[in-house]
């Protein structure tokens, strides 16, 4: 068992342990940061499509509720796929996922 995961699991977003690779992580002036790579599995909502990955979008920070009295910024970088069939770009609906997690949307 991977007792940092499960650590994660009791202090950060359900979702982000689920759909993302914890990359690192530091403290920083009384601040904790946490990076974050969304993993390389396609999207339930597209599973019928050939995709492939074709890179990430630029990183996103966001701020989360304080941990033991420090500021939590989680630094999220999300990936994009690419549909064969239509030749666009192809991204996870987060909408979909952010229902019954513990993340709001």
């Amino acid at each position: 068992m991977d007792t940092s995961i499960e650590l994660a699991k009791l202090l950060l977003p359900e979702i982000l342990v689920d759909y993302f690779k914890l990359t690192k992580h530091e403290i920083k002036n009384e601040e904790l940061h946490f990076y974050f790579t969304e993993l390389n599995n396609i999207p339930e909502e597209f599973k019928d499509i050939k995709l492939s990955s074709k890179g990430f979008f630029p990183k996103a920070t966001v701020q989360d509720f304080p941990i033991l009295s420090k500021n939590v910024f989680l630094h999220i970088i999300r990936r994009r796929w690419w549909s064969e069939a239509s030749k666009e770009v192809v991204i996870r609906d987060w909408q979909l996922v952010a229902k019954g997690t513990r993340i709001t949307s």
